[in-house]
């Protein structure tokens, strides 16, 4: 048995030294995936670190921002 690693040999994943991303860090790799400007290696750090519910909470949630911005973007413009 390694270090890391629980009885089975499954890598031990409450270790108290691995850090979970905040919301604000979840809603930063979300918003910069939108754009497509996240690097290789800080998305395969957000992989160890993010929620998957949380990434799709916040997704959908900034999904409806952008929406609603641009519905009321296209109102002021056309009325």
């Amino acid at each position: 048995m390694m270090a890391g690693e629980d009885r089975s040999g499954r890598p031990d994943t409450t270790s108290p030294t691995e850090r979970q991303a905040s919301v604000v860090d979840t809603v930063k790799a979300v918003a910069s995936s939108f754009f497509g400007v996240r690097g290789r290696k800080a998305h395969e750090q957000d992989m160890a670190k993010l929620n998957p519910v949380v990434v799709i909470g916040v997704g959908i949630a900034l999904a409806a921002v952008f929406v609603l911005t641009l519905i009321t973007v296209v109102r002021m413009v056309v009325g």
